[in-house]
């Protein structure tokens, strides 16, 4: 039934070629998406019904384009809750992720290695992520309607360095995340993390547990978000499509393949390269992370992954004290498919706004995304969180996010998978370089 719907969408969007606003090619995707309709029903998959309310946006769009203009409310409000999270859910997962070990001077040469690693890693995955952008161009195909009030700013004065860093440090927390500065939030708490860590145990330890309550009750309060998220993405596609027209399709469209193919040589030329220098059995690492990258891809989220990913690299052969602190470690601070996706999904929103940026500006400002990154990888539509959150820092206009929005739950499955792959490559790579991998872990359970 579903590659019925499918077939019969394709087929009505064919149709528009041969008899562009005829009924009958209406008719036939409605049916099509009747039918998958009846699919979501008995799959209840919440990536599913994200994806089928995108192309119903997509038909509403087409087909009542006045009345689709209407719907940006509803988009507007899921923009809105996603936007609430974010302070809090990097107060927590910073505090909880740098603090949570302990003593930081504990943390030792595994830690070094670790972050050594995953900063690597995540700079080779944004400098690809801006050569590919820059070569498909995908966002320039993207007209914006010269009167929206979400137009590229004019006359902007450049962001110079020293005022960028001055910027990063917080005068005041309440009024840092009052005004949603992400960068200032998150040095916050990395600081305070560092604090946390130096002093008495029972000091440390109620603060510490209120840091962990505040992480789970905002993943909790993610996941009921993301129950309204079919509702925000089939609206803001919609909204695009009938306030935009067709056009915006193409630019779309090269967006999910620069994305997809991006990551594809990715895994292809970064992640198994570094696998088989580090001399990682492939067999044995690819049957241990099937699972965990399936769950990732299907549920769009790292979190859902993760208890899995850390039973199947322990049996894989890394010990059990390397995996409980690489890949905990590593959804904070190595983000592949993410950065990746930052440096892609950014630099498109400055092309369709129109705005010239130099390779220097290009690369300072995915730099900056990816420190805002730090902490959020388990949430769906991370990067969409912090792509809002820190647009009006280098005058993005918000006007191609909606655009993004359309396609971001197909683009947040593969870029997912990539995170938790490299979460569990890396906790390979440490293992093999402190020469534990593979050895029995008795001792350690």
């Amino acid at each position: 039934m579903q590659l019925a719907g499918l077939a019969l969408l394709g087929a009505g969007f064919v149709l528009i070629h041969f008899v562009p606003g005829h009924i009958a090619a209406a008719s036939v995707r409605w049916a099509g998406l009747v039918l998958l309709g009846f699919v979501g029903i008995r799959k209840r998959s919440l990536t599913f019904w994200i994806f089928f309310a995108m192309l119903t946006g997509l038909e509403i769009g087409l087909d009542w384009p006045g009345f689709a203009v209407h719907l940006k409310i509803l988009s507007d409000i899921f923009l809105r809750l996603i936007k609430v999270i974010v302070a809090p859910l990097i107060l927590g997962t910073l505090i909880t992720g740098v603090a949570g070990h302990g003593d930081i001077r504990k943390v030792g040469r595994i830690g070094w290695k670790s972050l050594l690693y995953f900063e690597a890693i995540t700079t080779i995955a944004l400098v690809l992520g801006v050569v590919a952008i820059n070569l498909t161009r995908a966002g320039e195909g993207l007209a914006l309607p010269t009167n929206s009030a979400e137009a590229a700013p004019q006359n902007i004065p450049p962001l110079k360095w020293d005022d960028f860093v001055l910027h990063i440090f917080p005068e005041n927390i309440i009024k840092a995340i009052a005004d949603n500065q992400i960068l200032q939030v998150a040095v916050f708490a990395v600081l305070f993390a560092i604090a946390l860590s130096r002093i008495a145990e029972k000091y440390r330890v109620p603060m510490l547990g209120l840091a962990e309550s505040l992480t789970q009750t905002m993943f909790s309060f993610t996941n009921l978000v993301m129950y309204y998220a079919p509702i925000g993405v089939g609206a803001a596609m919609a909204y695009t499509v009938g306030h935009m027209g067709t056009s915006v399709l193409l630019p779309l469209a090269k967006l999910l393949f620069t994305a997809y193919g991006t990551l594809l040589v990715f895994l292809l030329f970064v992640l198994l390269p570094v696998a088989v220098f580090t001399r990682v059995p492939l067999k044995g690492f690819l049957g241990a992370v099937a699972e965990p990258a399936t769950i990732a891809f299907a549920t769009s989220t790292s979190e859902a992954a993760l208890p899995r990913a850390m039973e199947c690299m322990e049996a894989f052969g890394v010990p059990r004290r390397i995996v409980a602190f690489v890949i905990p470690a590593g959804y904070s601070f190595n983000l592949d498919g993410s950065t990746l996706y930052l440096a892609v999904s950014s630099i498109f929103v400055a092309q369709a706004a129109g705005m010239h940026m130099t390779w220097r500006e290009q690369v300072f400002m995915v730099f900056a995304l990816m420190l805002t990154s730090k902490g959020i990888a388990g949430v769906p539509r991370a990067t969409l969180v912090v792509l809002l959150a820190t647009s009006s820092l280098f005058h993005l206009p918000t006007e191609p996010i909606f655009v993004i929005l359309g396609v971001d739950a197909l683009i947040d499955m593969a870029r997912t998978s990539v995170n938790v792959i490299g979460n569990c490559l890396a906790s390979a790579v440490v293992a093999r370089w402190e020469g534990e991998l593979g050895e029995a872990k008795s001792s350690e359970s």
